[in-house]
């Protein structure tokens, strides 16, 4: 390589970052073997910042636009002075470009659910996602804290920190909203602010801000979603137990059928359809007398045609249930008795 080569590559005339690649929040522009050129011109973009560092310390600020680089605007520069030295500057410079723009779609979620104290519940586990986006804010205090000498720094390197920041204030934001479990869904929005609000001062000491956090879904484990659906299942059933009853002896006429021996087509669906009935009936009967004290006001319940009362029929059944299932009685002899039983109350 000839001299006049060797010269011209240790200088630089332009400073600058394309950004190639998304995600990218920190790069440092590669000065191996170059140096600044006094009156070098740096072009910071629109949505960049650019950080110049000497001898590890940070020396300067730059934001958008196009900047001349002199002694005046930054006094530590390499000049000629350093021939004798080979162009090897007695002091290094380094100059780190900051991504400001909007890091959108990072995605959080619960890997595991949370238990969170709830005013309905007293405590549920929780589980829960969205996503949300992030900015660079404070280049300086992330160059400090976060990405340092590094040749580049991504959203992908801070993907599981920002993630158990965000799950570890979870509970702090459904307490501060004050909103219960069962209104969560109702207020997604609400609760969005909420966990951005506490999440906030913990970006912002990285140097970042949170922005256009969302929350997507928010739901119970399996085994307390089936507990929560008899729950609310109670709640609309409320007062009229009958009909719910009735509703429940018709979605159970296929096996009062088969149990009662009357085989399959009309007849035997007939003959089902009227115990299925038959029975539902009798324990909305019951049951709905039992709720608005008719028992206590009459002395008595109301008895089938032959003397019997539905629930020493009903009693009887239960019985001779535990018996099949202790193995005293054989299928067919349980559903023979049962369909005898089931008849008187026709």
């Amino acid at each position: 390589m000839g001299l006049v080569d060797f010269i011209k590559k240790q200088f630089i005339d332009v400073i600058e970052w394309m950004e190639s690649t998304d995600g990218v929040l920190a790069w440092r522009f590669p000065f191996e073997d170059r140096e600044i050129q006094n009156g070098a011109t740096l072009v910071v973009r629109e949505s960049q910042m650019a950080l110049f560092v000497n001898e590890g310390k940070v020396a300067d600020l730059f934001g958008p636009g196009t900047h001349k680089l002199t002694t005046q605007t930054l006094p530590i520069l390499t000049n000629l002075k350093n021939w004798d030295k080979l162009f090897a500057s007695p002091f290094k410079s380094d100059v780190y470009f900051f991504s400001t723009r909007q890091q959108l779609d990072l995605r959080w979620g619960t890997s595991q659910p949370i238990t969170l104290r709830d005013k309905d519940f007293g405590a549920v586990r929780l589980r829960a996602f969205g996503n949300y986006a992030v900015r660079m804010a404070d280049p300086k205090k992330f160059h400090t804290e976060v990405s340092g000498t590094r040749e580049a720094y991504t959203v992908a390197d801070l993907d599981g920190q920002l993630r158990g920041l965000l799950l570890q204030h979870l509970s702090d934001a459904v307490a501060q909203s004050g909103i219960p479990f069962l209104d969560l869904a109702a207020n997604q929005i609400e609760f969005a602010k909420a966990l951005s609000d506490a999440v906030a001062p913990s970006f912002e000491a990285l140097g970042l801000k949170i922005e256009g956090l969302t929350v997507q879904n928010v739901s119970l484990p399996e085994e307390l979603q089936k507990i929560l659906d008899q729950k609310i299942g109670m709640g609309m059933v409320g007062q009229n137990m009958g009909q719910f009853m009735q509703y429940q002896a018709a979605q159970a006429l296929p096996t009062i059928a088969a149990a009662s021996g009357q085989g399959s087509g009309v007849a035997g669906d007939a003959a089902g359809l009227g115990a299925g009935l038959a029975l539902g009936q009798v324990m909305a009967q019951s049951i709905q007398q039992g709720l608005q004290g008719a028992s206590a006001a009459t002395g008595a319940a109301p008895a089938a045609s032959n003397g019997l009362k539905p629930d020493e029929i009903m009693a009887t059944i239960e019985k001779l249930a535990d018996l099949k299932a202790k193995g005293i009685l054989t299928d067919d002899e349980f559903s023979a008795k049962k369909a005898e039983l089931l008849k008187k109350l026709v």
